[in-house]
């Protein structure tokens, strides 16, 4: 398989703001040309491609919970690009539902949205990209986008831990199953990093406790997550292929 180091066309969901921006201006820094993905932050999206450098960038809006929606984002995408070769799936929800004081109906409701975004749309996401890849017959790269709640639990957010957790397993599933197509197959798993969405728990009363979950004495950057992501989606990292890289500044330690 020849996948290309630079020039590659690479589809990033999620990509109107944080860190879906953050990746989609490393891959056009890089050389690549990106289809950023929203849900229904049109301005913040455009500011984003807006944003990239390089040409031959392409918008595409479309609601990744419905199947024929994530299909049609599928083909809007590749469209745009004349093909694939990068698939990463960073679209996410993570609403605060702590189970003592979630009323049941509540409770339900955010379990299927969860489901729906940070699982469905993912293997959803990836069983269009990998089919198009394989039949391109250029192998590829998807890089999954977990979480450090996956390991040591989410008390606040079960359903985003618990859907985390299927991501990465998800994602050791078709690193096997792709491996003979030449599609490399990774999740990363960043512990708290800083973006427009917790800016004010960092500056509130909680966000030196924050900041002291890691002996750094700090949280993450977008810039760092996107780098990660970056060499992932490398020819170079065909071999990690199957890996959760940790990214939480010493937060939590497995082994």
């Amino acid at each position: 398989m020849n996948l290309p180091s630079s020039g590659r066309r690479v589809l990033v969901s999620g990509a109107s703001r944080g860190l879906g921006r953050a990746m989609a201006q490393a891959f056009a820094a890089n050389g690549d040309r990106v289809a950023v993905h929203f849900g229904s932050r049109t301005d913040d999206a455009r500011a984003t491609l807006d944003s990239l450098t390089g040409t031959g960038h392409v918008l595409v809006g479309g609601d990744l919970t419905d199947p024929m929606g994530a299909a049609a984002v599928m083909d809007m995408a590749t469209e745009g690009l004349d093909g694939l070769d990068v698939l990463v799936n960073n679209a996410a929800v993570n609403i605060r539902h702590p189970l003592p004081e979630t009323p049941y109906e509540e409770w339900v409701a955010v379990w299927q949205q969860h489901v729906a975004v940070n699982l469905l749309a993912t293997a959803n996401l990836s069983h269009l990209g990998a089919r198009l890849m394989i039949k391109q017959g250029t192998g590829g790269r998807i890089v999954n986008i977990g979480s450090r709640g996956a390991f040591r639990g989410e008390p606040e957010h079960p359903a985003y831990g618990a859907t985390k957790a299927a991501v990465h397993s998800l994602g050791q599933s078709l690193a096997v199953s792709l491996a003979p197509h030449g599609i490399a197959v990774a999740s990363v798993a960043p512990g708290f990093f800083t973006t427009e969405r917790v800016a004010p728990r960092l500056e509130g009363p909680e966000g030196n406790a924050i900041r002291e979950q890691s002996p750094f004495g700090r949280v993450g950057s977008t810039e760092e997550i996107a780098a990660a992501v970056l060499w992932l989606a490398s020819p170079s990292a065909e071999w990690s292929s199957g890996t959760i890289l940790d990214l939480n500044g010493a937060s939590y330690l497995r082994s």
